[in-house]
Order: structure tokens, then sequence, then C-alpha cells
């Protein structure tokens, strides 16, 4: 009986535990590595592989953004990543949840700029560099690092390029501009070209590409695939902010009825339940307001906090409004369609926004209904009722036979109970976890400088060591979002 409840016994069944949920560890590994990918996925054939040997076991698919043939075709090129380099990999897809989120705005032109480099004189120092491919094409080598992508409609054109031949196109204001040609690469499915351009550029879809062959004769193809640029509303202090009920927003200027910027909210339940005064935050806490007037149609923000400069505010990002007493729904319908789709292609779920321990009897009600007794589930604990609540949703998931983990949500947390309050909670919610001997999941900016440049803050290093070396007995889970440049470094990272 002794024996039984040892120290390194509790150890091992918390191991267990751990495994069961996200797989076990490599060799020589006590950490699990997550990373968020989207569509940029889709676009790459060998980054799925090359994030594998970086040392990912976990690839995370929000379902908050794209759409089941997107998801698709990322678990499709994990598997067979996965199975080529026989590195086990699982898949955990997050449910959207009832998350506020800004509407779409209305897409920006497809352009793409071409800037060479120059020095503090404008003149340049060195040419733009440009990579022409087929659509069908792979993205350019990991070693080669172009200034922008070109996708060539125009196999004939493509297939008579050499290396110093001269491209000729007219970009978006009609001025005539030259590519270059410097090399040229084999890559999966074609043929790619490295060209430089000394001169700017804004190239359109549809833009035209020549060139003339030694016996003069012209060869031509078309720009495709150009995406839309991203529009956004830049807020400054003391602005004000019009968030609409209606889902279709046309125009980012400002209304003639308020003089305010204006954008709509994707979730129409807010409009009944927030009232003047309440603070309200977006995009995880880079803007705050506070709430000036309300209908049934329109709430009206005075912006009290953004960039010296003003703070960009785009499509799908999140709206909090901590004090205020909205009742959320658990899951919602988007959630059960998607779930569908998550029973089908995943390995484990992530519930967003638990708040309440019905939020779990539905859940378990679902997966019975789809026969996933054995999926695995991931709590997101990212608001401050989930986590006043935490040891009551534990005791009730607990009794489900699904392999279970917590994932701490810093983002809404923080901005939910406070910032000032984040290092104390996210501490209480690993002691928990660890009494219960349940896996953790540590999310949001995570070595997001790691990520971005290569290199990691002095703060990142010490927040994901303190993380993990607080949760003794159980394998940690770090969460990372993907950004070329950064994922190949990893792993020498979260060895701790």
């Amino acid at each position: 009986m002794k024996g039984e409840f040892s120290i390194n016994t509790l150890r091992r069944r918390a191991s267990h535990t751990a495994d069961l949920l996200l797989g076990r560890l490599p060799e020589k590994r006590n950490t699990h590595i997550m990373v968020t990918v989207g569509e940029e996925a889709i676009e790459s054939e060998t980054l799925m592989k090359d994030l594998l040997n970086a040392g990912t076991t976990i690839v995370r698919i929000n379902c908050a953004h794209g759409s089941p043939e997107i998801w698709s075709e990322i678990i499709r090129r994990v598997k067979r990543s996965s199975q080529i380099l026989e590195k086990p990999c699982r898949i955990l897809m997050d449910l959207a949840g009832p998350k506020l989120r800004t509407g779409k705005l209305q897409a920006g032109p497809c352009v793409l700029k071409i800037s060479p480099k120059k020095n503090a004189y404008g003149k340049v120092i060195y040419p733009a560099l440009v990579w022409l491919s087929s659509p069908g094409a792979a993205s350019p080598p990991a070693h080669v690092s172009p200034d922008a992508i070109l996708h060539v409609d125009g196999e004939e054109l493509l297939s008579k390029l050499e290396v110093d031949d001269v491209v000729t196109l007219f970009d978006a204001r009609g001025k005539q501009r030259t590519l270059k040609i410097i090399s040229r690469y084999p890559i999966f499915s074609g043929v790619g070209y490295m060209a430089e351009c000394s001169k700017a550029a804004y190239v359109k879809s549809g833009a035209k590409l020549f060139i003339k062959d030694k016996r003069r004769k012209l060869s031509a193809g078309h720009v495709v695939n150009i995406p839309p640029l991203k529009q956004f509303i830049k807020l400054r202090v003391d602005d004000l902010l019009s968030i609409s009920r209606d889902g279709q927003n046309e125009e980012n200027n400002l209304t003639s009825s308020t003089g305010a910027h204006r954008i709509a909210c994707s979730s129409e339940y807010v409009f009944d339940s927030v009232k003047p005064g309440e603070p309200i935050a977006f995009d995880d806490g880079k803007i705050w307001g506070i709430i000036k007037a309300t209908s049934t149609l329109e709430i009206l923000v005075s912006i009290t906090h953004a960039g010296p400069r003003g703070s960009k505010l785009g499509s799908e990002k999140s709206i909090n409004i901590p004090r205020s007493n909205i009742r959320y729904e658990g899951l919602t319908s988007k959630d059960l369609i998607d779930l569908d789709f998550v029973a089908n292609h995943a390995d484990m779920v992530g519930v967003s926004f638990v708040r309440d321990v019905r939020d779990i009897l539905l859940l378990r009600q679902e997966l019975e209904k789809r026969k996933r007794r054995d999926l695995g589930i991931s709590l997101k604990i990212e608001t401050k009722e989930g986590f006043e609540k935490l040891p009551l949703l534990l005791l009730e998931a607990m009794k489900m036979p699904n392999p279970l983990g917590i994932m701490i949500a810093r983002g809404d947390l923080a901005v939910e109970c406070g910032w000032e309050n984040m290092a104390y909670i996210q501490k209480e919610i690993i002691s928990v976890c660890t009494a219960a001997h349940v896996p953790v999941i540590w999310a949001t900016q995570v070595l997001e400088s790691l990520v971005r440049s290569g290199v990691p803050t002095r703060a990142e290093l010490t927040d994901v060591a303190e993380g993990m070396r607080s949760v003794i007995s159980l394998p940690v889970c770090v969460c990372v979002y993907i950004c070329v440049g950064g994922w190949g470094y990893f792993d020498s990272y979260l060895s701790f």
C-alpha cells in the first residue's frame, strides 16, 4: 500500500496520463512542442517536414480560421510527413467557441509592392530579389530568401527562361519594370527562378510579363494569385469607434452620423448585454476603450489606449469586455458543425472559453453522439470565470473516459483577469493541474521573438523555463505560432 502512493509511482501515473493525451515524448526530451499552423502550411511542400525535423510533436489547427478543405489538406500533409520521417505527430483542433471578434473588412486590392534596398540618400544599393514560378510549383528552397514571390501563368515563358534573360512588365501605375534572371532552381513540381528588380514596382494580378528569345520571338505570361491586401482601421487615443451589429461593413471611412470609425462584430448577442462605462479591449489588449453609448444596432467606443502612432485594428481580431455580464453560449452552432470534422480527423479537440460545468456536460453528450470516447480533450482556460471554477471543471471532466489536458490561453486570460494578475493565475492553474495529474499546455506569446526573428528575448526564456519547472511531475506542452524564420530553433531552446 505504501509503494502504491510513493512519489515515483505518482509521477509514473502522471506521465502515463500525459502520454494518453499528447503522445510519448521523443528520447531525451521532457517537453512537447505544439505548433499552430494555418493556410500558409499548404503553400509549401517542405514546411511540415521541416517542422517535424525541428521537434514539433503536435500540430494545432484553429477552427476559427480556414475551412474544412484547408484543414483536410493540412492534416494530409502532417500525416504524410510524419509517416515518411517516422516521427509521430498528433493533431489538435481548437473549436472557435463563443469568442467575440471583429467582422471582416472589405478586401483590399490584389497588389504586391517590390522594393529594392536603398541607403539614407535614397539610392538603390541592393536590387529586390523576386522569385518566379508556376502557380502549382513548390515554394523557394529554404536557403533562398526572396523579397517577393510572383506566380506566373505561362508555361511557354517559364520554359524559355535562362540565366541573364530580362523579363519586362508594366506595373499597376503603367510604369515599365524589368526583372533580370540571376539563377535557376529545380523544385518540386517544376522549376523556379530568382530575378533582380532595381526599381520599385507595384505588381497586380493579371500583369503581363514579356521576354524576347534569340529569334526576337515574343513569349508572354501573366501574374496570378496575388492575395488582396489586408485592410485595417488605424485608431488613436480619443478616437471614436462604432461597432456595428450589421455583419456587412462595406467601408472603413468615418460615418456621417457620429464621425466614428466603423467595424462590425461577428457575435450579435453582445449588443443586448453591454452597458456604457464598461471597458472594452481589442486584439488581445493592444487597444482599449470605454463604451460611451449602446443601442440594438451599434456600440460606440471611445479609445483610451493605443500605440503612440496609433494601432491597427483588422478583421477577425478579438474583442474582450471583461466587466460585462454577457451570457455566452457553450458550444456554438458552428462548433457543433466543426466537431463533426474534428471527430473524424483529429486526435484532440480544444474547447474554447470553458466557463461552467454545463459546458463539460454538453461536450460529453456531443462526443458520445459521435462515438468518440477516446478523443483527447483540451480545456482552454481563458476567462476569470473559467479560472475560478477550474477545480469543478476538472472534477467533472475527469469523469469522462477521454484523455484530458488544460491549456493556459494567456492572451484572453490576461485581458479578462488583468495583466497584473497573470503570474499568480498561471501558477495557480499549474498547481491545480499538477495535483490532478492533468497535463498543461502553455500557450500565447511563448518564445514569440524566437518564432519571428530566430532570437528569443531573455524574458521569454525565463518565462518558459519557469513554467516548465513549476510542473515538476508532468511533461509540459509548449504551444507556439508559426512564422517562417524562427521555427528551426524550437528544439534547442526547449530542453529545460
